[in-house]
């Protein structure tokens, strides 16, 4: 499997993953939503069928006979209702609907039972297919076979004197039931749209998902892969800056194989040995020194340490390279000693990398600056030069491992390629920030910003 295919196999596997857990969570909500919805649907419709019984059981109470004819009593109070067995008046009038009490009368229905649980009187419009027996529980549903649905509670009704009987049984102690029915058809429509919008939404909730994961799984993704981009890079920066110096050697010691007079021409040949042996020993080292920066490992506790000689030392130490090449090394230090907290070694290989690379890239005849100053609690270590400076493109680049503006002559220099990564990973180290300002043609200005520890 090449690197691309993996890539894609691991971002689909991130973004199956991502959206199976996002999915299941959904799942648990919609469900936990829905079952929410219909449950507090069901007991508002328990609390006002309730609420309608209790009112017409405290209202009729009171006028029942606890003596006499249960179907003349009824028709009495009771004019709209139909009794069993007799004619029955669909157009009740508007004081009759206001003894009744319920004002939905599309909706819910009215039925008297007496105390052996037979129908006495009925709403007109109840559902012709209804027990004429009451059932013995109070909560009831009833399943018709038109495929409607009714909701029925029951609740015991005495006379308005039964206090004043004797309860040695039930039938003495209860004048019949009340029975209120609704139908359940607006509450099953509800239902249904509920679980319409569920199965609408669910989908494309999911839909939105799985976008989401895919787009997230690549942000995921894209350090990785960006890392492993570095490192290929870096594997293949490696391998060329090695293969240089193991070429060379390995010309030169074949070229001293072939020599017929052995004594005379090793010399330059044993040369060129030991300075391509060198340029792969400091790379060696450079590139351990980054690593045990990067890891922080052999950290050593930060010790006061003097800016003002490591600045004038680094400036005497590469006066002669600078007047080797026609270039104008000067520094520009305060006369007040500036100390910081750090690896004095470390800062000192920090900023003689920062004066090496201002050289290496100025013209004969330029100028490189080192200035160190305070503001206010910082110190300022400023490296300027007027090189052939660095496009904005790679600026952000500059600080990478064998990255460099100018391949071919950087590499005609000896150089490792290493040096400004090196510095950045001590400036991290140090809790210090390692910035550049670059114009084309014009130089750079590298600055090292540090906390000032005064003694």
């Amino acid at each position: 499997m090449n690197t691309r295919q993996l890539f894609r196999s691991s971002r689909i596997h991130l973004a199956f993953w991502y959206g199976s857990v996002m999915a299941f969570i959904l799942s648990i909500l919609a469900m936990g939503i829905y079952r929410s919805l219909v449950q507090s649907k069901w007991l508002a419709i328990q609390q006002e069928m309730e609420s309608i019984a209790g009112t017409l059981h405290d209202s009729l109470e009171p006028m029942l006979p606890t003596s006499g004819n249960p179907t003349q009593v009824l028709k009495a109070i009771f004019p709209e209702l139909c009794l069993v067995n007799q004619p029955c008046n669909n157009n009740p009038s508007l004081i009759q609907r206001h003894t009744i009490g319920i004002s939905d009368r599309s909706t819910y229905y009215l039925r008297l039972f007496d105390h052996h649980r037979n129908l006495l009187a009925f709403s007109p419009h109840q559902p012709s297919q209804l027990s004429s027996r009451l059932d013995s529980s109070f909560w009831q549903i009833v399943n018709l076979p038109n495929g409607d649905r009714y909701l029925q509670f029951s609740i015991m009704l005495h006379s308005g004197n039964s206090h004043n009987q004797p309860h040695h049984s039930h039938d003495y102690s209860s004048w019949g039931y009340l029975q209120i029915g609704r139908n359940l058809q607006i509450f099953d429509n509800e239902v249904k749209q509920i679980q319409l919008i569920l199965v609408i939404g669910f989908p494309i909730a999911l839909t939105l998902v799985a976008i989401s994961s895919w787009g997230l799984s690549g942000l995921a993704m894209q350090p990785i892969y960006q890392s492993y981009q570095q490192q290929q890079q870096f594997t293949a920066n490696v391998a060329h800056e090695l293969r240089s110096p193991l070429a060379s050697l390995l010309a030169t010691v074949e070229a001293i194989n072939r020599l017929e007079n052995y004594q005379e021409n090793t010399q330059s040949l044993l040369n060129t040995v030991e300075r391509q042996g060198r340029r792969l020993s400091n790379l060696i080292s450079d590139l351990l020194l980054l690593t045990s920066l990067e890891q922080n490992s052999f950290q050593k506790s930060f010790l006061p340490c003097c800016l003002n000689d490591l600045v004038n030392d680094l400036t005497e130490e590469f006066l002669e390279l600078a007047v080797s090449k026609n270039i104008d090394l000067t520094s520009d230090v305060c006369d007040e000693e500036i100390y910081t907290l750090g690896n004095e070694s470390e800062l000192y290989r920090l900023v003689a990398n920062l004066i090496a690379n201002a050289i290496q890239y100025t013209p004969s005849g330029g100028k490189v600056n080192v200035s160190l100053n305070t503001e206010h609690k910082k110190v300022m270590i400023k490296v300027q030069d007027t090189g052939i400076g660095i496009p904005p493109e790679q600026q952000k680049r500059i600080f990478e491992r064998f990255y460099r503006v100018e391949c071919d002559r950087a590499r005609k220099t000896g150089g490792t390629g290493l040096g400004l990564a090196i510095a950045k990973a001590i400036a991290q180290k140090h809790q210090a920030y390692l910035t550049v300002e670059s114009i084309v043609g014009s130089g750079s200005v590298f600055t090292l910003e540090m906390l000032n520890q005064r003694l």
